[in-house]
């Protein structure tokens, strides 16, 4: 009997209703039996010291840039600062691999891999500062705007990266998830039409455990995140997210992968975030001391930093260039987070629509008033 394959309209001899349909070998799309790990082993020795030593130095002032921008929400000059203190190598190794052309399409917690793309300090934490929705240009910085909903962005990578390929751009989109956003609706959507579409996308998602308190546990029962890469088609790999030279690898060929035809890849970088949540998350109401202490002993500058010495790559003198270099930095953002922004309260009604609503015509007209009236008082 012959009835129709409905994934390619053609004829399947042989397969009848009921029996076990034709399917893909799933082996290839497996992920790695264990995370991918670099430092420590003898694969360490092909990586150029040079990469290695710009690792490092990104790692340090990642985690300066970090520290700094804690203290400034528990000075109030930011509104929110979700940290990602431990997860430094994911952050800054997703921002080296991707090329000038290609873009980023970051969560709300991925403000250090915005700043390692290049955008200055200032800009990047513009939004958490609450003074304006972002405050570079995606397009000039091929950065999309730091995302607060959870994975809503995905979906926005999928749909650049196909496009660009429409256009015949070589465009590759790196979308950054937490294991929160993988059980959202988006996320789902999001793999599911770059498999079909084998648009030009990598997703990266940093578990570090824990779904503001929800552990992973209680999101999923996959043997890992990147297992889930094999139901939508797409290969799916593992890593450890506090070695940084894996994770650069890992997601060096998953780029190349993408921009050379071969479709999308799911990566789950294994990590931890050592902060709380945020600044109004209290993170012992649901995890312990020794669990954090642990993370701690395995902090990816400090497995940097044991592994370059034994490779004989990494020395004083580059160790406090880099410690300088993120001095430097965290003096810089107190300075200018220490001057009040200038804010223009009728920038609230631009970029909203692009032909505004008679409502919002006549909430600005209503506020130009209150504020014209305002001004002559003080006058």
């Amino acid at each position: 009997m012959t009835v129709l394959d409905h994934r390619h309209h053609t004829a399947v001899p042989g397969w009848t209703p009921g029996a076990t349909a034709p399917r893909t070998d799933p082996a290839p799309l497996l992920p790695d039996a264990s995370p991918v790990r670099v430092l420590g082993t003898p694969a360490l020795e092909k990586y150029d010291p040079a990469l290695l030593r710009e690792l490092y130095r990104r790692l340090v002032v990642g985690r300066r840039f970090n520290q700094q921008a804690t203290t400034l929400t528990k000075q109030g000059r930011l509104a929110v600062y979700p940290a990602s203190t431990g997860q430094e190598a994911c952050q800054v190794a997703a921002a080296l691999v991707l090329g000038e052309a290609d873009w980023l399409f970051p969560s709300y917690r991925d403000t250090l891999a915005v700043v390692s793309r290049g955008v200055d300090p200032l800009e990047a934490l513009t939004l958490l500062r609450g003074t304006a929705h972002t405050g570079y240009d995606p397009r000039a910085t091929r950065t999309a705007p730091l995302c607060t909903p959870l994975a809503t962005q995905a979906p926005h990578a999928v749909g650049l990266a196909h496009a660009a390929r429409l256009a015949g751009e070589p465009v590759v989109a790196l979308a950054m998830l937490g294991d929160g956003g993988t059980s959202e609706g988006d996320f789902h959507e999001a793999l599911n039409f770059a498999a079909v579409l084998q648009a030009p996308v990598v997703f990266l998602v940093q578990n570090n455990g824990y779904a503001i308190s929800v552990p992973l546990s209680a999101q999923s029962a996959a043997p890992t995140l990147a297992h889930k890469a094999v139901g939508y088609g797409m290969p799916g790999r593992l890593v450890d997210g506090n070695d940084a030279p894996a994770v650069h690898g890992v997601l060096t060929e998953a780029v190349e992968r993408a921009r050379t035809g071969g479709g999308p890849t799911l990566v789950e970088a294994l990590t931890y975030r050592v902060e709380a949540h945020t600044n109004a998350d209290d993170a012992t109401r649901y995890r312990t001391d020794p669990e954090v202490a642990a993370w701690r002993e395995y902090d990816p500058i400090l497995l940097m930093d044991r592994s370059l010495r034994e490779l004989g790559v990494l020395d004083d003198a580059l160790v406090q260039s880099a410690a300088d270099e993120a001095e430097a930095l965290a003096a810089r953002m107190r300075a200018e987070f220490h001057a009040d922004p200038e804010l223009d309260p009728m920038a609230l009604f631009t970029h909203v629509f692009a032909e505004p609503t008679p409502q919002l015509r006549e909430q600005a007209a209503q506020l130009s008033a209150e504020l014209a009236a305002e001004a002559e008082v003080q006058h």
